[in-house]
């Protein structure tokens, strides 16, 4: 059986387990399913909000080029990748990956790795606004966030 990956990028909310819901709803195959909710931090009460900027259509073919190597890579059964543009606040939810699989270690691994690369190859740019007013700049790339993406390539 094929599957294929769910993406989406969007401004509104999701709700993870209605997204978990409708990767398990009448399968007996789902023997673990792993959900990865990223958050917006607030670092320290310094940070009123993200604003995440995309290209509409590059975003979602970019994340969807990267969801069909996962499933190429592991036997899975569902992959639902959600992303969030526009501002975020602090304690917001920014971003889900959920992979179903037969067994945990395929649903860990294509989870980590979609969000590896989420983290650093995703066509996202991300600006910090500060409580007092500032602007906080772009956020960098981080390197250890870049070494973790780094070991899936071969």
């Amino acid at each position: 059986m094929s599957v294929e990956a769910t993406i989406r990028v969007q401004a509104a909310d999701f709700d993870a387990a209605q997204e978990e819901a409708l990767l398990t709803q009448g399968r007996r195959d789902v023997g673990a399913l792993v959900a990865f909710t990223g958050l917006c931090r607030d670092d320290d009460g310094a940070l009123a909000a993200l604003e995440l900027e995309h290209y509409p259509g590059m975003a979602e073919e970019e994340i969807g080029r990267v969801a069909r190597d996962a499933l190429a890579r592991w036997p899975l059964t569902g992959l639902t990748v959600i992303h969030r543009h526009g501002l975020i606040r602090p304690g917001e939810r920014i971003v889900l990956v959920v992979a179903a699989a037969r067994h945990r270690g395929e649903a860990f691994a294509a989870a980590e790795f979609m969000m590896d690369y989420l983290k650093t190859r995703a066509p996202f740019w991300k600006k910090e606004r500060r409580v007092d007013g500032t602007d906080g700049g772009w956020v960098a790339a981080k390197d250890a966030d870049d070494s973790a993406a780094a070991r899936w390539e071969s």
